[in-house]
């Protein structure tokens, strides 16, 4: 994948969504806006949002028993003749519940890339992930599709500070993230938890006293994880990336200590006279 590929993220998601009012996207849409069975959509497997509340099903059903599905439904062909649902699961379901037979829905040409991106931004966009599924999609896009946290904040308009922090909430025990998921815990109260030496202990204990988030933090401050005082903090994905490269491209590790504003250093790690003559040769060749 190219850099001006990963830089596009975000860039034309009305247009592909069906939401770009131009005089060209709205006859485009209208060629590509198709009716078809119920039955023949699939959801996408991939899709971020897992879970999906009961009330706001049920309420968005009884809408469109009366006034029928408006928006369409973003979709792409799959060889077996039906339709990977792109955009509007939710909608779907809630179709289903009210007894439409057939829906109204944008055709797209997509790769799985492309499927996860648009699904991921949508959701963002629309507030409609929860937090664990927000940092799951962030975590497949970089492993799968080598994005940076920088381009991924860059692409759908968050700090690479909300990315990084996000993330980090995969870091904590799945007791935990299974009371965030059922809405026991907020993600606020959850990321005051990363650096805890007992996060599981203070998690119940944040639930039976019905803390807020700023109580949590006090609580963390005063149990801090021993583990994370003695060990030197952890390296972002982009840092870690950087170091592979260069050690790739030089043949021996690389190791980078980033200090913000003052800048950092590069240290080269070498076993043998011959490759210390080789580094020494690549720098004076320069």
């Amino acid at each position: 994948m190219t850099q001006v590929q990963k830089r596009r993220l975000g860039r034309g998601l009305a247009a592909l969504i069906g939401d770009d009012t131009t005089e060209e996207a709205v006859v485009q849409d209208i060629r590509s806006l198709r009716h078809v069975p119920i039955e023949l959509l699939r959801p996408n497997p991939n899709n971020p949002r897992k879970h999906f509340a009961e009330e706001e099903l049920e309420s968005l059903a009884k809408s469109l028993k009366d006034k029928g599905l408006l928006q369409p439904l973003v979709v792409r062909p799959r060889n077996d003749g039906s339709f990977e649902i792109v955009a509007g699961e939710r909608r779907w379901r809630a179709s289903q519940r009210a007894g439409l037979h057939e829906l109204p829905v944008l055709i797209r040409e997509l790769g799985d890339r492309e499927t996860l991106e648009i699904a991921l931004i949508e959701n963002v966009q629309r507030s409609d992930l929860n937090p664990l599924e927000e940092a799951r999609a962030y975590r497949q896009l970089i492993e799968q599709y080598d994005y940076t946290q920088l381009q991924l904040a860059e692409g759908i308009g968050k700090s690479r500070s909300h990315i990084a922090n996000t993330m980090r909430l995969l870091t904590l025990p799945e007791t935990i993230l299974r009371q965030i998921e059922e809405g026991s815990l907020t993600a606020g109260h959850a990321r005051s938890l990363i650096a805890t030496e007992s996060p599981e202990e203070l998690a119940d204990k944040i639930i039976a006293l019905k803390l807020s988030v700023r109580q949590t933090e006090d609580l963390a401050r005063k149990n801090p994880s021993t583990h994370a005082q003695a060990s030197k903090p952890e390296k972002d994905p982009d840092t870690r990336a950087l170091e592979k490269d260069l050690s790739q491209a030089l043949g021996l590790t690389v190791s980078l200590k980033h200090k913000g504003q003052t800048g950092g250093t590069v240290t080269i790690a070498y076993k043998t006279l011959d490759q210390l003559d080789e580094i020494s040769r690549r720098i004076s060749r320069g």
